[in-house]
């Protein structure tokens, strides 16, 4: 019996000693809790005149985190964000106090505190994790990101958005925020208007890109081109415009330059066909239908440049070959050729023309052709040949000794006679030819007239005179200015020696200038 009361007594002071510790315990706690629940300060701000004169330790971390200029445009934005009615707080007339409800519970209370002081109260009933005490540590992390993430979103030039369902702007960076001052002449309001309209039919689905046709922002009559990429993020739409400025002026001056070549290439005479890497037909000209004959239809569908070949060897638009296998061989060699380096071929063609076809390659091993009517061409190169090859042949068939000179003494052109009597070659200079000359028939006063008269004026009228031959006859010289500067010198057969007397021939062959009588023949020895 002693045993049991002892254990009882035991139990019953065991729990008045525990009920007393809970107590204790509870006691303590509760001073705790209640510091946490007043360190839990409401959202308020004070503004005079759309300016923050004061607020509390939450409202000013919050609003640290606000984008925006000014701190009456940051609250008015992060409203805008949150309220699905506008608060009509920038109005000048506006209701003494006003409170708002917004998604999740969120209300706003607005109150005119009278000459010109706004309160107002953000409070979120709701919210689960009002109270949470975060790490210093933790929180500062948070921060760093934070303002990592907006430092970056901030210098980035293209303009980045958000919107909702009815199209009303609930958040946006710098660069839009600048555009929309430019825009509406330096004045802010929330909610920002759309610098950019994002058709409904361009809205992607849940969790896709999409990027959206090509936009312009007018701003002071000039456009600016911004490409929109846009998703969906929840109930919202995200928008981000990059500039395309540089490429919408690198593609106009590519449209063009293309356009001229166009217009270039249409009034060109030569044919022009260009092949890619795959050898298709990529461009030609109006030219080349007019030289080939070929349908504009069959150009268009953009055929190979061996369908291109085949329909030019029905046309009788190539040369002639002996067999198709050759003909192949050859067009082969023509792409190969083309296709390494500038290739000219002349085509004779059945039908009388004559064409010049060069192949040229092109970066990313396009290849291009170039045909070009040369059927006048040749004819007037080859009357040019006849002309000339006639002309030779009525030099040739004089029975006087023709050359000319050139300004610089170069002989230029001789006749088959000159060359008989001096055995010359048919070039050279002056001075080879007076080596010549006196080598074939010595020094003579005639010799010496003759260089005397080509150091002469060419308007001095006494250009003529005779020498003696190399077979011992008299020549007649004469000299005749051409064009040029040029110099003509005939020389002219006049007296056989071999039929004078043998006193005579001895004379003149000798060099001397006394011969008897007054004839003419006389003064023409004495010159020689």
């Amino acid at each position: 019996m002693l045993a049991q009361f002892l254990i009882a007594f035991a139990a019953a002071l065991a729990a008045v000693v525990l009920f007393r510790l809970l107590a204790v315990g509870t006691k303590r706690r509760r001073p705790e809790q209640a510091r946490l629940e007043r360190d839990v300060e409401p959202i308020v701000f004070l503004f005079r005149d759309r300016v923050l004169v004061d607020a509390t330790s939450p409202a000013r971390l919050l609003l640290s985190v606000m984008p925006g200029d000014s701190d009456w445009q940051r609250v008015m934005g992060w409203l805008a964000s949150r309220l699905p009615q506008e608060t009509g707080l920038d109005r000048e007339a506006r209701p003494p106090r006003l409170e708002l409800t917004g998604d999740n519970g969120f209300r706003l209370l607005a109150e005119d505190l009278g000459s010109g002081h706004l309160r107002l109260t953000l409070a979120d009933p709701t919210a689960a994790n009002a109270g949470i005490v975060v790490d210093s540590l933790s929180f500062a992390a948070m921060e760093h990101e934070l303002q990592i993430l907006r430092s970056t979103i901030d210098h980035s030039p293209m303009l980045a958005w958000r919107q909702d369902g009815q199209g009303h702007v609930t958040w946006a960076n710098s660069a839009y925020l600048q555009m929309v001052e430019e825009v509406s002449d330096g004045e802010t309001q929330w909610p920002l208007p759309r610098l950019i309209d994002l058709p409904a039919a361009t809205v992607p689905a849940q969790g896709t890109v999409q990027v959206a046709r090509r936009m312009q922002v007018r701003n002071d009559q000039h456009g600016r081109w911004y490409d929109c990429h846009i998703h969906d993020v929840a109930d919202q739409t995200v928008a981000m415009a990059l500039p395309a400025d540089a490429a919408v002026r690198a593609e106009r001056s590519l449209r063009e330059f293309v356009q001229t070549l166009t217009k270039t290439f249409a009034d060109l005479p030569i044919g022009l066909a260009i092949f890619d890497r795959d050898r298709k037909l990529q461009l030609f000209n109006p030219a080349l239908i007019d030289l080939t004959g070929l349908a504009t239809g069959f150009l268009t569908a953009r055929p190979t440049l061996f369908a291109f070949l085949d329909r030019l060897r029905e046309a009788r638009m190539v040369p002639e070959p002996k067999d198709y296998r050759s003909w192949r061989e050859q067009m082969n060699s023509l792409e190969a050729a083309a296709s390494s380096g500038r290739h000219v071929e002349t085509w004779s063609l059945p039908g009388g023309q004559t064409y010049r076809v060069t192949g040229r390659p092109h970066p990313d091993g396009a290849i291009a052709f170039l045909l070009e009517d040369i059927t006048s061409e040749i004819s007037l190169t080859r009357k040019f040949r006849a002309d000339l090859s006639l002309g030779a042949d009525v030099l040739d068939a004089l029975d006087d000794a023709i050359a000319v000179f050139a300004v610089n003494g170069e002989l230029i052109l001789s006749n088959r006679r000159y060359t008989t009597i001096w055995n010359t070659p048919p070039r050279g200079t002056l001075e080879d030819q007076f080596a010549h000359w006196t080598a074939a028939c010595g020094d003579s006063p005639g010799l010496a007239a003759l260089r005397q008269a080509f150091a002469q004026p060419a308007s001095d009228p006494a250009r003529n005179g005779a020498i003696a031959g190399p077979t011992g006859g008299l020549l007649s010289w004469s000299l005749r200015s051409l064009s040029g500067g040029r110099t003509l010198l005939r020389f002219q057969a006049m007296v056989d020696l071999a039929s004078v007397d043998h006193p005579v021939r001895q004379q003149t062959g000798q060099g001397s200038a006394d011969l008897p009588g007054d004839s003419p023949e006389q003064s023409v020895a004495q010159q020689a």
